[in-house]
């Protein structure tokens, strides 16, 4: 078995997406608020700049997130995003938003793209993230993810995948993770594993370890079952060829 260490993308704990604001064409511009029109572009300015402490001036001092990440793991965990990652570009399309007594709700789906380079090796990054805020008096207070899909690529030609694996699935119930190889192996060897990992803010600094195996066939399938209890995990496949290397981690919810 081959030993490789992989990434849980620290993206998925960021929060408020970071890309300028893109409002869907059946929604008018004008309806977004202006105060949280500016909160946004006030988090997006601190972040491109890589300003942490402009950035977390606009959080609130109890910030948290459904996975459990407080201000300062957040700080921690962006920061090291940062140092990998010192490209990335972020698209976000405002959803819907919601006043309340003290601010508003917003969802958010936002893409993310960047590069890394780790021993010669450059990390093409891929990530769609669909979350939920919380705004109080002026600052960003909880974040909840809703939907997540992280893809990081490697190599001359990485293999391209199609995933099958459901966002949301009943407690107790099975279901099925699918990563199929869209174009033919030929005689190429790939090997692959993949693992299911309850959600935890721990595994945002502290990734874990995936044991490969030789693949008989264009993929990996597995029929799993989801825990008795409410919860999320990240599901993850990583498939490696002699010229490429694909990990892809989705999000499911447990309800």
């Amino acid at each position: 078995m081959i030993q490789l260490r992989w990434f849980l993308s620290l993206i998925l704990g960021v929060g408020l997406s970071l890309g300028s604001i893109y409002v869907p064409r059946a929604e008018s511009a004008d309806s977004v608020p202006n105060a949280l029109k500016s909160l946004i572009e006030k988090i997006n300015t601190a972040a491109n700049s890589r300003d942490n402490q402009k950035l977390m001036a606009l959080y609130g001092d109890q910030f948290a997130t459904t996975d459990g990440l407080t201000a300062e793991s957040f700080s921690k965990a962006l920061i090291s995003l940062w140092e990998n990652y010192p490209d990335l570009q972020y698209t976000t399309k405002l959803q819907s938003w919601d006043k309340t007594e003290k601010g508003w709700t917003a969802k958010t789906l936002t893409i993310i793209e960047g590069s890394s380079e780790t021993s010669g090796r450059v990390i093409q990054l891929k990530a769609t993230i669909k979350a939920r805020q919380t705004f109080q008096n002026g600052k960003l207070l909880h974040q909840e993810i809703l939907t997540e899909r992280t893809e990081l690529n490697s190599g001359s030609n990485p293999p391209k995948v199609n995933i099958k694996l459901p966002d949301i699935v009943q407690v107790g119930e099975k279901f099925y993770f699918d990563v199929i190889v869209q174009e033919p192996l030929n005689e190429d060897l790939l090997a692959g594993t993949a693992i299911s990992e309850r959600v935890d803010s721990n595994r945002y600094l502290d990734p874990g370890v995936m044991e490969l195996e030789l693949l008989q066939a264009g993929g990996l399938f597995k029929q799993i079952k989801a825990s008795e209890k409410p919860e999320s995990r990240w599901l993850s496949a990583l498939l490696v060829r002699k010229d490429g290397i694909t990990l892809v981690t989705q999000r499911v919810r447990f309800q």
